[in-house]
């Protein structure tokens, strides 16, 4: 019986700079502090160390997953059943218009 052939080897991935992390922030428009940056810096090397050991297992075989238990939508008919009344359900609001609650503006939204 033949061996089976070692996994491709990977160049390795250059960890990740504190340049790269201050070039991202200011794409992302976040203003870091240098303790930021030198944090943001390791933690996201972190990050990237985990991705290439995940990245060297060996998933010949392994079919792909979206969820590791089966689902399924369980959904059921619309059927019209009696619900309040609609005078008396506004009645109980803070504000009511137009036959319809009222809700404060949301911001930003031009009046």
């Amino acid at each position: 019986m033949a061996a089976a052939a070692p996994p491709p080897t990977m160049a390795p991935m250059p960890a990740i700079s504190r340049a790269d992390v201050a070039h991202v922030a200011r794409l992302a428009r976040l203003d870091l502090t240098d303790d930021e940056l030198d944090q943001f810096t390791e933690q996201l090397g972190a990050v990237l160390e985990h991705a290439r050991d995940v990245e060297a297992l060996d998933t010949e075989g392994v079919a792909p997953t979206a969820h590791p238990l089966p689902l399924r939508n369980v959904l059921r008919s619309d059927v019209v059943r009696p619900s309040l009344e609609r005078d008396e359900v506004l009645a109980q609001a803070p504000e009511a218009e137009a036959d319809r609650f009222k809700v404060p503006r949301i911001l930003g939204e031009a009046p």
